[in-house]
């Protein structure tokens, strides 16, 4: 799980969403406080286009202690848009993953949305 979840920031900050939904099940999604529940090659296409460039600082990948698929990614999203503002804020992203298959089924992202709701709130295209 640990793996998928550095292979699936990496392919995030990379903006390649061909690459984050290799790592999914086929109906994989996202759920964003921003953009709402999106299929996962959606919502990192819908980011990417936003994006001039980002930088992941991965903290920490938690892994359920519960005996549940699961595991919690915390990490620094350092992102720059399109327009070249700025915005930096830590994230905490629940990954769920299937039984069957060993991939991602689902992830929900976890952040204050108070501190970049003025940078990013109107910039998506």
């Amino acid at each position: 799980m640990q793996q998928a979840v550095h292979k699936y920031l990496a392919a995030l900050e990379a903006g390649d969403a061909e690459r984050a939904a290799a790592l999914f099940v086929p109906e994989g999604w996202v759920q964003s406080p921003f953009l709402g529940k999106l299929p996962v090659r959606a919502y990192v296409a819908k980011v990417a286009s936003a994006s001039k460039g980002s930088r992941l600082t991965v903290h920490d990948v938690l892994v359920s202690a519960e005996g549940h698929l699961r595991a919690v990614a915390y990490y620094l999203y350092d992102w720059t848009l399109k327009d070249g503002s700025h915005v930096a804020f830590d994230c905490a992203d629940v990954f769920n993953f299937d039984r069957a298959s060993g991939k991602i089924e689902s992830i929900v992202l976890v952040y204050d949305t108070e501190p970049v709701r003025g940078v990013v709130e109107s910039k998506y295209p």
